[in-house]
């Protein structure tokens, strides 16, 4: 197969293929790119592998290209950036000479030697990211795929480059225990599955994981959370007994207890089903990828807390009292624990773990403005994320029953929109504040001063009394008259 044509629709191979001739090295375009131009799937990552020097390929090409180049020379690496004449498209471009790799027990990190296209090629993780393309003169666009990669393609299936030979698939993972997940990672976004032999010797290497840093497995996880079918991933990496290891408070919640007859669904699959209904709702609408990882969190952690808040109830069976509330003090830890960011992000997934259960309490017919507007002021502007988790966490197998359920959903909505056009209250603030407070009643920062807020914001969701200053302040200082204050000066 040759990809002479394609190449040439990128000025960026043709520049390398020139600046490479003219330093006499042979160099080749691997990996990635060229499983992605295979699959017909965007990439903006490209790495060039040369017999030689890398920095000194790339180096030659930045000159050519007039843009700057980074070089790594512990790692024996140059990358670059380049933009497609005509185009929006940004390329990261990474030089390096090829190599083989050995490595310690103890450590992921290789012992780097140089080598040949073969032993790079043999380095590599999967068969599908061992295909390379020649950026020779002499044949130009010509694939290199020394072990099936496009067969592997078609198959639609994961497999190493070292599975002929005898505890291959094991060599490769033990070298690198991140390949494991990298192997659950590709399967999970691209749909395919893995290679017996190799799952099997993810089974056998699973505690290698532990000497994977965190972070770098939690990158992983992020992007099988991202993927069309992120319950795909997760069942995968049970299976593997990686997930155990890297996410036990959501293995916990597998299984079924049935006492007296009465049992309770298995709250890992529904869990897993909730991810998916989610990444349903991104494949119909534009979503943003950031927003949306932090969504897909919420929908893993809803109920994550329902095993340590499991009771049997003789006359109304299972029951998981206070599980929002238990599993959203439980976020910090989790986020800390993953290495994510202990920031807004993990804000919002502790809300939407606490709030969750609210929405479905408001189906009632017979549902107050006040409980409306306390819902609108606690969720504030995370209100869409907020109903896009209720509707995912409908995962009853009568198709009755789940539409009866989101046509209420989508009563409360309207709703909501009714009473906050009407109202404004979302993210609202009391027009009196701690400070006019203190002014009128001559009042120090006090217990009293923060009291007296929380009445007053409490009669305003309840509709006592409108979020304006024209009536809201007569309500304040009869409410100081009530509690023996002497109104020192009044702004009305």
């Amino acid at each position: 197969m040759n990809f002479n044509e394609i190449l040439h629709k990128n000025p960026i191979f043709s520049t390398i293929a020139r600046q490479a001739d003219a330093l006499g090295v042979q160099s080749y375009v691997i990996g990635g790119f060229v499983r992605d131009l295979v699959l017909g799937r965007p990439s903006k990552d490209i790495d060039i592998v040369c017999i030689g020097s890398g920095i000194a390929l790339a180096e030659a090409v930045g000159k050519t290209l007039q843009t700057n180049v980074a070089i790594f020379p512990n790692f024996g690496t140059a990358m670059l950036r380049t933009t497609q004449p005509g185009a929006d498209q940004e390329w990261e471009v990474e030089f390096v000479g090829a190599r083989k790799e050995s490595y310690r027990s103890e450590s992921r990190k290789p012992i780097v030697e140089d080598g040949t296209l073969e032993d790079d090629q043999n380095r590599r993780d999967f068969t599908i990211n061992a295909m390379g393309i020649s950026l020779n003169a002499a044949d130009f666009g010509e694939l290199l795929d020394p072990f099936d990669g496009l067969k592997d393609i078609k198959r639609r299936i994961i497999r190493t480059p070292l599975n002929q030979i005898q505890g291959g698939p094991d060599i490769t993972f033990s070298d690198d225990p991140l390949r494991m997940m990298r192997a659950i990672r590709f399967a999970s976004q691209l749909g395919f599955d893995i290679e017996p032999d190799t799952f099997d010797a993810i089974v056998r290497m699973n505690e290698r994981i532990t000497i994977v840093s965190r972070e770098r497995v939690t990158d992983e996880l992020n992007k099988i959370i991202l993927s069309p079918t992120p319950s795909y991933g997760f069942k995968l990496l049970y299976h593997a007994g990686l997930l155990e290891r890297i996410f036990p408070e959501l293995v916990a919640l597998k299984g079924v207890e049935t006492i007296e007859g009465k049992g309770h669904k298995d709250n890992f699959y529904h869990t897993l089903q909730v991810l998916d209904n989610i990444a349903n709702r991104a494949k119909k609408d534009d979503t943003d990828p950031e927003n949306e990882l932090w969504l897909r969190w919420s929908a893993l952690l809803h109920d994550i807390a329902k095993p340590a808040t499991k009771r049997f109830d003789p006359k109304v069976g299972w029951t998981f009292h206070g599980h929002e509330d238990l599993g959203a003090r439980w976020v910090p830890g989790i986020f800390r624990t993953m290495k994510l960011p202990l920031n807004e992000h993990m804000r919002f997934v502790q809300k939407l773990v606490r709030l969750h259960l609210r929405p479905i309490a408001l189906t009632k017919e017979q549902i107050t403005d006040s409980a409306l507007r306390r819902l609108l002021f606690d969720a504030g502007d995370d209100l869409e994320g907020l109903m896009a988790l209720c509707r995912a966490d409908i995962t009853s197998k009568n198709y009755e029953r789940v539409q009866k359920h989101l046509r209420n959903f989508d009563k409360v909505e309207r709703k909501l929109h009714d009473l906050e056009e009407r109202d404004k209250l979302r993210n609202f603030q009391p027009v009196i504040t701690g400070e006019l407070i203190m002014e009128t009643f001559g009042l120090p920062p006090s217990k009293e001063v923060g009291e007296l807020k929380t009445v007053l914001r409490e009669a305003i969701l309840d509709g006592i009394v409108p979020n304006s200053f024209d009536k809201a302040y007569p309500f304040l200082l009869e409410e100081g008259r009530k509690r023996g204050l002497k109104t020192v000066k009044n702004v009305e």
